[in-house]
C-alpha cells in the first residue's frame, strides 16, 4: 500500500496525515447523477445518507449538486446554490467534525460553501471553467482537489485523444501545482480524473502508472467507484459494479492513492484495513 513517506493537509487548522489513506465517501445531491441520481436530493434523505456514511469510516463527505457524467444537463449558478447551501448547512450543524468537501466548479458556490462552514473544494476544470476559482479557494486557505479533464461533460467522452497519456498528465498537473501556489493554495490534492475525456484504455493505462504521480507530492484522488471503465469491461451495470470497484480500488490503493472517492464507504474501508492487516 503506501510506503511510510507521509503527506499531509491542513483541513480547518487540523493537520491530516496520509500515511494512511482516507476515504470521501459521494453525496450527490442531483437527479441525474450516473449512479445514485435522486437518492439524496433532499434534506432529509441527504443527513440519513451522510451519517451512515460517517458511522461506515468516511474522513470527507464530498457533496455535489451538479452531475458531471457524459452529456449531463447543464445547470444555472443559482440552480446549485439552491440544491447545495441547505443541505451543507443541516450537515455542519448535523455533523461538526466532518470535513466536508465541495464538488463544484463554480467560485462563487466554493466562496459561498466556505464561508457557510466547508472545508475542501473539489473542482473538475481545476480552474478552467471559472478564472476565479484559484483565488477563492487560496483566500479561504482551503484544500483543493485539481482534476484533469480533456473537454467538458458535454463532450469528453467523444474521441478523446491523447500522445503520450501520462507524461501529458504529470505535466497539466505540475503546471496546475505552480498556479495553485501563486494563488495561495497551499494544500493541493490531484485527481486524473476516471472517466473525464479518457477512453476505458486510458482509463486503466492511469491506474496501472498511477504510482508515477508520487513524484509530485502532492496527495493522489483515485475516483474509480462503479464507472464505466468497470461495467463496461464487466458487461453489467453501474449498479452491479461494487465488486468490480473493489478490486480497483485495491489496486490503486497498493499504488499509493491517498484518497480514495467512493459511492460505498463500507467496502472501502475494508479494502484499507485488510491492506494495512498485510503490511
Amino acid at each position: 500500500m503506501n510506503t511510510k513517506r507521509s503527506m499531509t493537509i491542513n483541513c480547518r487548522g487540523n493537520l491530516l496525515d496520509f500515511s494512511k489513506p482516507k476515504i470521501m465517501g459521494i453525496l450527490n445531491l442531483t437527479p441525474d447523477s450516473f449512479f445514485d441520481g435522486g437518492n439524496f436530493n433532499s434534506i432529509d434523505h441527504a443527513t440519513k445518507q451522510c451519517e451512515r456514511m460517517i458511522l461506515e469510516g468516511a474522513d470527507f463527505i464530498d457533496i455535489g449538486a451538479v452531475s458531471s457524467k457524459p452529456g449531463a444537463n447543464q445547470v444555472k449558478e443559482n440552480e446549485e446554490l439552491n440544491r447545495l447551501l441547505p443541505v451543507l448547512e443541516k450537515l455542519i450543524t448535523e455533523f461538526p467534525e466532518m470535513y466536508f468537501s465541495i464538488d463544484t466548479f463554480r467560485s462563487k458556490v466554493a466562496s459561498e460553501a466556505l464561508e457557510l462552514g466547508a472545508s475542501i473544494i473539489n473542482d473538475i476544470s481545476a480552474g478552467g471553467f471559472d478564472s476565479e476559482m484559484l483565488a477563492v479557494v487560496g483566500r479561504h486557505k482551503a484544500p483543493y482537489i485539481a482534476m484533469h479533464m480533456q473537454g467538458k461533460p458535454s463532450d469528453m467522452q467523444l474521441n478523446p485523444k491523447y500522445g503520450n497519456l501520462m507524461e501529458e498528465l504529470i505535466f497539466f498537473f505540475s503546471e496546475k501545482i505552480k498556479e495553485a501556489h501563486t494563488a495561495g493554495i497551499n494544500d493541493l490534492i490531484i485527481d486524473p480524473g476516471f472517466g473525464f475525456g479518457k477512453t476505458k484504455e486510458h482509463n486503466f493505462n492511469i491506474l496501472k502508472n498511477l504510482e508515477d504521480f508520487q513524484n509530485l507530492n502532492t496527495p493522489v484522488l483515485a475516483g474509480i467507484s462503479r464507472k464505466s471503465m468497470i461495467y463496461k469491461t464487466l458487461q453489467v451495470d453501474a449498479a452491479s459494479a461494487l465488486n468490480g470497484t473493489t478490486v480497483l480500488n485495491t489496486i490503486a490503493l497498493s499504488k499509493k492513492a491517498q484518497i480514495i472517492r467512493v459511492h460505498d464507504v463500507k467496502e472501502a474501508k475494508e479494502c484499507i484495513d485488510l491492506l494495512e492487516a498485510l503490511q
